[in-house]
């Protein structure tokens, strides 16, 4: 079972670090959505301590990959795209940590229709440019993505 467990890392490991900037972009919002259900799914747990600590780690994942996200942003582009999202992302990130805090599903609703949105218009962006020949730092992202928010 371990040596199937390292080919999964490996190939992972390869996908990440061979995607274009803005397939990592749908990685991440693919990465938080998976966390956060993970932790929805934590407070059926009937064991306390199984339930607690199943809620925080998944949260605690899902806000990293949002302050990767929103720590990539280039503020530098101008528009209100960059500043828009980073409050888009401010309010997830917020909405996780009284999550987690307060041990209620409810805010973890809110941030995941938010990202969920950001992930649709995400990858109807790149079905539109399904060659790859994409600008190399999509709109609002500088392209600098930690892989270690992927596999945390």
């Amino acid at each position: 079972m371990q040596s199937y467990e390292k080919i999964a890392k490996s190939y992972k490991t390869q996908s990440v670090q061979t995607a274009s900037p803005g397939k990592l972009v749908l990685m991440l919002f693919d990465g938080y959505l998976r966390f956060t259900a993970a932790a929805t799914k934590a407070f059926d747990e009937p064991d306390f301590a199984k339930r607690n600590e199943g809620i925080n780690n998944n949260l605690i994942r899902a806000q990293n990959i949002v302050t990767e996200l929103q720590s990539s942003l280039d503020m530098s582009v101008p528009g209100d795209l960059p500043g828009t999202l980073y409050r888009l992302y401010d309010y997830c990130l917020n909405n996780l940590q009284q999550a987690n805090l307060k041990k209620d599903r409810e805010p973890i609703g809110h941030s995941d229709k938010v990202i969920n949105e950001l992930r649709e218009a995400w990858a109807e962006m790149l079905a539109q440019n399904p060659d790859g020949d994409q600008p190399p730092n999509p709109p609002g992202q500088s392209g600098c993505f930690s892989l270690q928010a992927l596999f945390c």
